[in-house]
């Protein structure tokens, strides 16, 4: 179960991290109030509706009024990552350096039973104390 749990955060934080920094462009054309096209990776498909002012400057036209527009919403991802432990102060240096060794220390375990005074004998009794007194537990 602790092996599953793991590889579960493991996977979200490095799916978080890769989220996080991929940076990605939507490009939406409209005509009017009407989506066109949309696209992530290329460019979009217009409707043909644009106008083109291909006259010389010194004719006299009306242009029309252009009823397409292009809108570009651009998500930008983080390019810092990686945070410098000098920069913390003394006090949040210790925390953070008490908090990962408790972290790690929390979920090791002991290989053996360790018995730290297996090698000693037990003191030898002069007078056997519930004998003496008769007290016994039943």
């Amino acid at each position: 179960m602790k092996k599953i749990f793991h590889k579960i955060s493991t996977f979200s934080l490095a799916l978080l991290v890769l989220l996080s920094t991929v940076s990605f462009t939507v490009e939406s054309h409209y005509c009017g109030d009407i989506l066109v096209d949309s696209s992530f990776f290329g460019d979009v498909e217009t409707c043909g509706m644009e106008v083109h002012n291909h006259l010389p400057s010194t004719e006299c036209d009306i242009s029309k009024k252009d009823c397409c527009n292009d809108v570009e919403v651009i998500v930008e991802g983080q390019d810092d990552l990686k945070m410098s432990f000098h920069t913390l102060d003394k006090v949040q240096q210790v925390f953070v350096a008490a908090f990962f060794y408790s972290y790690i220390n929390l979920f090791e375990g002991l290989d053996e039973n360790i018995i730290p005074f297996k090698d000693y004998n037990p003191p030898f009794l002069i007078r056997d104390i519930q004998k003496l007194h008769e007290t016994y537990l039943i």
